[in-house]
């Protein structure tokens, strides 16, 4: 699997997908959604999608794909080599959600949630397969939440296509368990190839699979914290097992709000505010990258 589209820039979301085969946009399809890595605290969350056409089913069982966390790292990689090879019946498509943007997202002011970003995923994907051209008739989605209310929410977006939310749908239906092969095998392979960019005192450092519970992932967080910039991108500062130690090990900041009794009258500082460039000095070095992806911004010139 070519993952270079994320490597090159792990601080942003990717997509990934595959050829399109003929039979697909002649036949009606059914496609599978389902994710892996939702609940680590390391690396990056892939939602990935499978289609096929409907009349292909038996040959799709015949491959034998199954849950992905039922198999092996070795039987899934060999799963998705039968699925990946079986260009002229299947496709795929994979959104890989990089561990920055999941933080950022769940931390910013307007809270944007894992579940929401998870129902968004999945909807990006479904109108993904539309646009390529793939003929989608039938959509089986592992739930996330109340599988009634996103089947609800999912049949209100796309009220030609019969949607089906269930849970365990990895367990239930071929196509999905095909999915979540894809999700699971980027995933893997994400976390292997994953470049550090915060220096080489990460090369060949140990993590673990990522989750919370891993004792190797949980020597990594308590050996790898900054006291001021935190953990490296690599870790979702949102989840409450890295709250907790930044809580425990971080630099302590008091943010205060201080009104200038000398600044300008508030029509011109929104004036500023509305037109930013204006207030910008021409010039003006660029930000490090560590700013830049964490959508860090000066905001008071001493």
């Amino acid at each position: 699997m070519d993952l270079s589209e994320f490597t090159h820039d792990q601080s942003k979301n990717a997509i990934l997908i595959s050829d399109v085969p003929l039979s697909t946009k002649s036949e009606p399809c059914m496609l599978g959604i389902d994710e892996a890595g939702r609940g680590p605290v390391l690396g990056p969350m892939v939602y990935g999608a499978a289609y096929c056409p409907i009349s292909q089913l038996d040959s799709l069982k015949a491959k034998g794909v199954a849950d992905s966390k039922t198999l092996t790292e070795e039987k899934r990689e060999n799963l998705f080599s039968l699925i990946d090879e079986a260009s002229e019946m299947m496709g795929w498509i994979l959104e890989i959600h990089s561990p920055n943007v999941i933080s950022n997202s769940m931390l910013r002011r307007s809270k944007y949630n894992l579940n929401a970003l998870s129902h968004d995923s999945a909807i990006g994907l479904i109108r993904k397969a539309l646009e390529l051209g793939v003929s989608v008739n039938e959509v089986y989605v592992d739930t996330v939440g109340p599988p009634e209310k996103y089947q609800a929410k999912l049949a209100a977006l796309f009220p030609d296509i019969n949607i089906t939310v269930a849970k365990k749908a990895d367990s239930l239906y071929p196509i999905v368990s095909a999915a979540s092969i894809c999700a699971k095998v980027a995933r893997d392979n994400a976390l292997k190839s994953w470049k550090f960019s915060e220096g080489e005192q990460f090369q060949d450092v140990e993590y673990g699979s990522g989750y919370p519970n891993d004792p190797v992932t949980k020597k990594f967080l308590a050996n790898n914290i900054d006291p001021v910039f935190g953990f490296p991108q690599f870790v979702r500062f949102s989840w409450s097992t890295a709250e907790k130690i930044l809580e425990n090990n971080a630099a302590k900041v008091e943010w205060e709000e201080v009104e200038d009794e000398d600044s300008p009258k508030t029509s011109q500082n929104l004036l500023k505010f509305m037109n930013p460039s204006a207030s910008k000095k021409k010039n003006a070095p660029k930000s490090h990258n560590f700013f830049t992806q964490r959508n860090l911004y000066q905001t008071v010139e001493l």
